[in-house]
């Protein structure tokens, strides 16, 4: 059952001038993860925002939990949690008196809906009484997402809740999102930078522009890629991209780490790279399994 539907969805700033959102149809199941991959500036925020209520589209329409954006807002608002990308709780209040003061206003208590927060605010209940502002990045994390569980709602928006966090709080984040699908059955809708979390999400949808570009499954968007994937190194690496780049046998060329990596055109995989790059004497060269990563990074 769809509980987020969105359809013909635009926004424009500038009076038209910045095409933030250009057309999106999109549908998100209950109780499922889903994930949006894309650029800065591609319209996720923008996106988010529409969902929360928080802005109103130029065209299409977006009903969350079967409550149309704009006509059901106030409805909408208690049951939506809504964490956005810059940490916006009150600094100069305790971690305690955030999370009380969130709660107050859906007209609930910490204490009414504990156990749904309790494993990720357990983790920061120790310092209750520090000063918000005074948390470290993965602490201030915890509490926002505490903030919008703490009225027991159907639906996360999550807009890139890692970004800037380090790894190990980016994993026990991850996982405590897991256990709030499974557990709580809530839906939970992310933006992020990473290519490691959208592969833990159900469905991805890559952006860019406004646009999406592909909807599937992470599995789903691997599999349908069926060249092969090589790596590919010289002595000068410089000027080995701009002969990859420049030869008519090369699809694409992509810089990742100590090697490139290269799909070539189907009648060429037979070929010696020494055909394929004349004038390089010494070309290393082996084929790879595809991961998420590289699709995502080709696509946009």
């Amino acid at each position: 059952m769809d509980i987020i539907t969105v359809s013909k969805l635009r926004k424009s700033y500038r009076k038209g001038q910045v095409q933030a959102l250009r057309g999106l149809n999109f549908t998100v199941d209950e109780g499922e993860i889903y994930g949006l991959i894309g650029p800065d500036g591609a319209g996720k925020t923008t996106l988010f925002r529409i969902m929360a209520t928080l802005l109103l589209p130029d065209e299409g329409t977006v009903s969350v939990d079967g409550l149309d954006v704009v006509r059901d807002y106030k409805a909408i608002r208690r049951r939506i949690g809504y964490m956005p990308g810059r940490f916006s709780l009150y600094q100069d209040l305790s971690v305690e008196e955030n999370l009380s003061f969130f709660a107050s206003i859906f007209h609930t208590s910490i204490e009414e809906n504990y156990d749904l927060v309790k494993d990720i605010y357990g983790q920061i209940e120790p310092f209750k009484t520090r000063k918000a502002g005074k948390l470290s990045g993965g602490m201030k994390q915890k509490l926002a997402l505490s903030c919008a569980l703490i009225h027991a709602p159907r639906v996360l928006i999550l807009d890139e809740p890692t970004t800037g966090v380090d790894p190990v709080s980016r994993k026990e984040f991850w996982e405590m999102l897991k256990r709030l699908r499974l557990q709580h059955g809530i839906t939970i809708i992310v933006s992020t930078p990473y290519m490691d979390e959208a592969g833990q999400c159900d469905h991805i949808a890559l952006m860019q522009d406004g646009e999406f570009l592909r909807l599937d499954t992470p599995s789903g968007i691997v599999g349908a890629y069926t060249d092969t994937l090589w790596a590919v190194q010289a002595d000068d690496m410089h000027r080995l991209l701009d002969d990859l780049r420049a030869c008519p046998e090369v699809l694409t060329a992509f810089s990742f780490g100590e090697a490139f990596h290269v799909t070539v055109r189907e009648d060429a995989v037979c070929r010696s790279w020494r055909l394929i790059l004349p004038g390089w004497a010494t070309v290393g060269w082996r084929s790879l399994p595809y991961r998420l990563r590289w699709k995502i990074v080709s696509c946009l």
